[in-house]
Parts: C-alpha cells; sequence; structure tokens
C-alpha cells in the first residue's frame, strides 16, 4: 500500500509543479508520470526496508 500511496501523492506533486512553472497538458502528464515512477521506487524501497526490519 505504500507503493500506491507513493506513486499517487508523486503524480500530483509532479502535475502541480509542471502546472506552476506554466506547463501544458503534456508538460503535466509527463511530470506526473515521472514523479509518480520515482516515488513509487521511493515507496518500494520503503516497504523492503520496513519489511526486513519487522521479520
Amino acid at each position: 500500500m505504500i507503493v500506491f500511496g507513493a506513486a499517487l501523492v508523486g503524480a500530483i506533486v509532479g502535475g502541480m509543479t509542471a502546472r506552476n512553472r506554466g506547463g501544458n497538458k503534456l508538460d503535466i502528464a509527463q511530470y506526473a508520470a515521472s514523479f509518480g515512477i520515482a516515488f513509487a521506487l521511493l515507496g518500494l524501497i520503503a516497504t523492503v526496508v520496513i519489511h526486513r526490519l519487522a521479520i
């Protein structure tokens, strides 16, 4: 669940970043996708670390 939540938060942050910088729809989509992927990767690493520490 951490991965999905992080991907969603990343997509929102990326979309807002592109909109604040004056990007068009494709810029917003690209930022949302790239931030979503990056945040999901960080969420995956956090999930693995948490899982390894809990066992």
